[in-house]
């Protein structure tokens, strides 16, 4: 569940300005694009806050109860160092999800959703 929020959230950004390119109509949903830019708003307040997603908290508790390793941290840290043998402090993560928030933000001006009450051929899929 949470790799597929990372993924939704890195995913959504790479298929908006790919969408801009190949002319994909649906990444111009407003409700997706609302949801997406919440979805990272969340992720930098968080970080901002200094407070561990609730979905690292619930992975780590279903991880204790199974008998598993638990790790300390974010979930992002942890797999990223991991997979990319990348140790760096809280900061840096901090700042990377904050870069990225503004990514997104600066999306919604660069590829602009529908205004509302637009209609398109994507909505009736």
């Amino acid at each position: 569940m949470h790799a597929l929020f990372v993924l939704f959230v890195v995913g959504g950004l790479a298929a908006v300005y790919t969408g801009r390119l190949l002319g994909w109509c649906w990444i111009r949903n407003r409700a997706f694009r609302i949801v997406h830019l919440a979805a990272i708003g969340i992720v930098v307040g968080q970080s901002w806050l200094g407070v561990i997603c609730p979905l690292t908290r619930f992975e780590m508790a279903l991880r204790e109860a199974a008998g598993d390793a638990t790790y300390s941290g974010a979930f992002v840290a942890h797999w990223v160092e991991r997979l990319l043998y990348f140790d760096a402090p809280w900061w840096v993560f901090v700042a990377g999800y904050s870069v990225f928030g503004v990514a997104v933000a600066a999306a919604w001006f660069i590829v602009p959703p529908h205004r509302a009450g637009h209609r398109d051929r994507d909505r009736e899929l």
